[in-house]
Formats: structure tokens, C-alpha cells, sequence
């Protein structure tokens, strides 16, 4: 059993041990404070989490709680608990939402795709593995490379171990073209960059998960690839649909409440709202498959399903490379 279920489970028995007492108040608050005392002991050591002192550690047990509190109201199934667990949701959004898009376009037509459609390039093995971006706002480079990686896999231009440089976008495809670094940044302005300056690897250009200044001789380290150019999808979800017939589709979503995601299909966001960019892979089962950049603890093995149609803003401002 994963992290995330053994969580779970142990979170659904405490929800029916508490009921037992929802006629005793004084009873049913110490049932779920003990509860709650359970579960943060349980969740700190299944993710390693360690603080500087008891007065941090008791504030992180107050927002433990308080997430405990939200996902309790969930009915979809979709939420439980996760390794976000001691952020306010402020603090997680300052961390991992700052994608920045600059386009002002409306929102995209929305037109539920046929849900017997059948597209899915992880099992095609066109899809590399899911990264981790950790405290930097970079969801943007990851978006981008992950949608350049799968593109020169398809194309046969690179084998499925490709892992492209993060940092390299992070460092030199900064302020010029209107990026911040790990405080946000434009996909598309990532590609672009890769259009006159081709990107390296990993292993070439390491991730730091923090801003750095461009380093010219590792960017220029070999292999290297560039893109011949980019394109925008049309705004709707069709279209959306019959570019990714050809290749996975760098996105972006509302990812505000992403961090109580464990499974199943979410539709817990808005249509017209962006603050993450992630890479779009598929359409199976009536869902939107996206990769995330938050790591495989995350979600479904690193990936989240959207309900069908423009579910978190899916359609509204996609693009891809042209190898």
C-alpha cells in the first residue's frame, strides 16, 4: 500500500471513530484531537519532516489540522491527505504557483470531447519520468521541457531517457523574455529561447532549484537541441484534442487547490484562472491526463486526471514545439 493510501485509510477510520461521539461534544473533541496527534506523528514520519523548534512544529499541527478540516468537506473523493499537509494555502501557492502568463485571451471554447477518445502517450512511452521541482517557482521550464522531450522522442530525435536542463531556462531564459526564474515565467517564452539557443541536458546543466546566473559553457555542452518553432493551439477543447493526436501539450491550469489532490478525476478549480504550468499527455477514461512537476509522491504516481471539457483552464493557452 502507497503513502498516500496507508494515509488515507488511517484518516477514514479516525472520520468513523469520531462520529462514535458526535452527541458528547467534550468527548468528540478529544477524539479528534487525538486523532489529529496520530495522524501528524504518522505524517511526519512517512515524509521526514523535522522543524526548528516546538513552537514551529505545534503552528505546522494547526495547519495540519486545518487541512485535515477542508478535505473532511470533500465529496468528490479526489482529496486526502498529501505532503503539503503543513502549508497554509498561501504559502503553497507562493512556493509552487508563480507561473506568470502574459496573454490576456478569453477563456476557450468549451466542447466536452467524445469520451470514448483514446489518446495516451505515457503508454506509448513518449513521455519521460516525472520531475520534481521542489520549492521553485520553475513549473514553467518543466512544462516546457517536458513537451520538447516527449516532441523529439515521437519524432525519434532522442531516446525516452532524454532529461533535458531546467536550469538552463531557469538561468538564461530570464528578465529578456519577460521570466523570473523560480518566481514564474512563461512556457511559451521558454520555447522561443530554445528556438536560436539550443538547451542541453541534466546531466550538462544540473537542476539548482534556484535562480543562478547563465552559465554559457555548460548551456553550450553536447548534445543540445533546439526547436524549428512553436505554435499556439486554437482556444477550445477540440482543438485541443487534435493536437494532442500529435504530441503532448505544454498547459496551464488552476492549480489552487492541487495540493489535496491523491486520485480519481478533479474538477475543484476555475475555468479562467492560471497559476501553473504542467504538461497535458493524454485523454482516456472521459479525463484529461497531465503530468505535474511535483515529484511521483504526488497525485496518481505524478500525474492528476481532469474531469472532461475546459476543466482548470486546460484549453485556454496550450503550446507546443515544432522539432
Amino acid at each position: 500500500m502507497n503513502k498516500q493510501l496507508l494515509l488515507l485509510a488511517l484518516l477514514g477510520a479516525a472520520l468513523v471513530g469520531s462520529t462514535v461521539f458526535l452527541l458528547n461534544k467534550s468527548n468528540k473533541d478529544i477524539s479528534e484531537q487525538e486523532t489529529v496527534a496520530q495522524l501528524w506523528s504518522l505524517w511526519k514520519k512517512t515524509y521526514h519532516k523535522r522543524y526548528a523548534d516546538p513552537d514551529s512544529e505545534q503552528y505546522r499541527i494547526q495547519v495540519f489540522s486545518s487541512n485535515l478540516d477542508f478535505i473532511k468537506q470533500d465529496t468528490t473523493g479526489t482529496m486526502g491527505i498529501t505532503k503539503f499537509f503543513d502549508l497554509t494555502d498561501e504559502e503553497f501557492q507562493a512556493i509552487y504557483l508563480t507561473e506568470q502568463d502574459t496573454l490576456q485571451e478569453p477563456v476557450a471554447e468549451d466542447i466536452p470531447i467524445d469520451p470514448s477518445t483514446n489518446i495516451n502517450w505515457v503508454t506509448e512511452n513518449k513521455v519521460t519520468a516525472v520531475k520534481q521541482q521542489g520549492g521553485c517557482g520553475s513549473c514553467w521550464t518543466f512544462s516546457a521541457t517536458g513537451a520538447l522531450e516527449s516532441a523529439l522522442i515521437i519524432a525519434g530525435k532522442a531516446e525516452q531517457t532524454i532529461d533535458l536542463s531546467e536550469q538552463q531556462l531557469i538561468d538564461c531564459c530570464g528578465a529578456s523574455y519577460g521570466n523570473l526564474g523560480c518566481r514564474g515565467g512563461n512556457k511559451d517564452q521558454a520555447f522561443r529561447y530554445v528556438e536560436s539557443n539550443p538547451i542541453t541536458t541534466e546531466k550538462n546543466y544540473p537542476y539548482q532549484g534556484q535562480n543562478g546566473t547563465c552559465n554559457q559553457t555548460k548551456a553550450a555542452q553536447t548534445p543540445n537541441y533546439s526547436i524549428s518553432s512553436y505554435k499556439q493551439v486554437d482556444a477550445s477543447t477540440k482543438a485541443l484534442a487534435e493536437a494532442l493526436k500529435v504530441q503532448p501539450i505544454a498547459i496551464s491550469v488552476d492549480a489552487t487547490y492541487f495540493k489535496y489532490y491523491t486520485s480519481g478525476i478533479y474538477s475543484k478549480c476555475n475555468n479562467n484562472t492560471h497559476n501553473h504550468a504542467v504538461l497535458l499527455v493524454g485523454f482516456q477514461d472521459d479525463a484529461w491526463i497531465v503530468k505535474n512537476s511535483w515529484g511521483p509522491e504526488f497525485g496518481e504516481n505524478g500525474y492528476i486526471r481532469l474531469k472532461n471539457g475546459n476543466t482548470c483552464g486546460v484549453a485556454n493557452i496550450p503550446y507546443y514545439p515544432i522539432v
